[in-house]
């Protein structure tokens, strides 16, 4: 407890100082779940808009996003207790076919190149150069980086190498799902995969490592066979044994986004090598009750997870659930075993609400005359704003949380995660414990009915240590049992000494 004491107050009146020398160690970091991932769009991440608009107006006074303006906001990463970034897709983008004024991002046009978009006109510095200045100022600071894969190529890569994709029975690229900017890869099967899209892949792991990244988001792995995955990724390995792979993969994800595709389950692409997935979090805003956590802790268990509750392909929390829930998704981040994981925007309450959104286009880089743009998520489609809102209690809890998560270090990654019970259906609680201390944890996912309820939580008493993190008075009622009042979608936290989960 002393030394968990000291920790705090260096929380509020210090920060940690990397050696210089940076070495990936981003699968150890990973398997101790020790990762605060913040994902950016470069695109967006150091905008300057000057007229507020929202939308980039390049030419007239304002800058998109790029990795030279980038180098500023890392500092402030750092001071919120960020230790990795996910970058997303950084590859050129296709204008043929395309959604939104700049293109998607995840429409790639190759994948042995950077985005010529990210690249600042004020030097004369080519665009690889100007990323290897970023990866380096990173890695200075004491960020690891993954970037991100893209799982299909974009109509633009279709018309250059057809015999990349995967056809239907008229001869078409097949578009998969709702994807109609881009054009399915053809990775093969279990059996026999692809070698030319493997090559494909390939490059691009080798441009990224010849970077300075450390490891790599698969976008949609499943669409890929495991043997594709497990060769693409021990060959990454030979390069750089610390090389992280993070499948975007769910255990609830059972199915092909098409009927020409492959489906890779999560179990397999664990057995292919990846180091993590995103899990099942994303349903939180769906849940009713306690269990349903425990049921996704347990899905989890013994496999590497992010604290993917909101991803750019979910709407703002602040927009589907307030302030609160903003908060509890930071503290289940911090305290669950997990690695947390957060996009640009998120820390500040931004509601990714465009004025903009389906407008017709001043000025357009593409074939789509319209700014399109997915209401309330992070806008991937166009030259837009800087991500960001006004809610410093947010940002002030954002920052805590990652500071004590760093604190707590040795319990998240050696710690027995115990399921408490509690009587109200609507509660959740769990605990962390390791050695003499534990980190007891406890919400109500009614977001909108107060709730008061009994928690067991054994051995503790009025004689225990208790530190209260996230909770204004302890709510000891006697030995072995916490009376707490819950706000509506409230979290609270506290550590413990003495506990034992056994």
């Amino acid at each position: 407890m002393k030394k968990l004491l000291i920790s705090l107050f260096l929380v509020f009146f210090g920060t940690a100082v990397y050696a210089d020398g940076f070495i990936n160690d981003l699968r150890k970091l990973f398997a101790g779940n020790g990762a605060v991932i913040y994902a950016v769009n470069m695109r967006t991440f150091g905008a300057v808009d000057a007229d507020k608009n929202g939308i980039i107006d390049l030419g007239e006074a304002e800058e998109s996003g790029n990795f030279l303006n980038a180098i500023s906001r890392l500092d402030e990463l750092k001071a919120q207790g960020v230790n990795t970034l996910h970058l997303l897709p950084v590859t050129p983008v296709g204008k043929t076919k395309a959604l939104g004024t700049a293109g998607s991002l995840y429409a790639a046009s190759a994948f042995n190149t950077l985005n010529p978009q990210l690249a600042s006109d004020k030097t004369v510095l080519s665009v690889e150069t100007q990323a290897k200045k970023f990866f380096d100022e990173a890695h200075a600071r004491g960020f690891r980086i993954i970037v991100d894969l893209p799982s299909c190529g974009a109509y633009d890569l279709y018309l250059k190498r057809p015999e990349l994709f995967v056809k239907d029975k008229s001869g078409q690229p097949v578009v998969p799902s709702d994807w109609t900017d881009v054009r399915l890869l053809n990775a093969g099967t279990e059996a026999v995969y692809n070698k030319d899209v493997y090559n494909l892949y390939k490059a691009f792991v080798d441009y990224m490592i010849n970077l300075g990244a450390d490891g790599i988001r698969a976008d949609a792995a499943s669409t890929k066979p495991a043997s594709f995955w497990k060769d693409l990724i021990a060959y990454s390995h030979r390069r750089d044994p610390q090389f992280l792979w993070l499948a975007e993969a769910s255990e609830l994800w059972t199915k092909p986004v098409a009927q020409q595709a492959v489906f890779t389950p999560a179990g397999k692409l664990f057995d292919a090598g990846f180091d993590g997935y995103y899990g099942s979090f994303f349903t939180l805003k769906d849940w009713k009750t306690g269990k349903e956590l425990t049921a996704a802790v347990a899905r989890s268990k013994g496999r590497g997870v992010i604290g993917s509750f909101a991803t750019h392909d979910e709407p703002s929390p602040i927009i589907t659930g307030g302030e609160r829930f903003s908060e509890m998704i930071i503290w289940l981040n911090a305290t669950l075993p997990v690695n947390s994981y957060f996009v640009d925007g998120f820390s500040t309450g931004d509601t990714y609400v465009y004025s903009y959104a389906n407008q017709k286009a001043r000025k357009t880089f593409t074939d789509d005359q319209y700014y399109f743009v997915h209401r309330g998520k992070l806008d991937i489609f166009n030259f837009s704003r800087k991500p960001g809102g006004y809610n410093l209690q947010l940002q002030r809890q954002f920052e805590f949380a990652n500071r004590f998560k760093s604190d707590i270090a040795s319990v998240l990654a050696s710690g027995q995660y115990t399921t408490l019970s509690a009587a109200a259906p609507s509660v959740f609680a769990y605990m962390l414990s390791h050695e003499t201390m534990s980190v007891v944890v406890y919400g109500n996912l009614d977001r909108k009915n107060p709730v008061e309820t009994g928690i067991r939580v054994p051995k503790i008493n009025q004689d225990s240590t208790v530190m209260p993190i996230k909770i204004i008075a302890v709510p000891i009622a006697g030995s072995g049992k916490l009376n707490v009042k819950l706000e509506p979608g409230e979290i609270q936290v506290l550590v413990v000494g003495g506990a034992d989960a056994k």
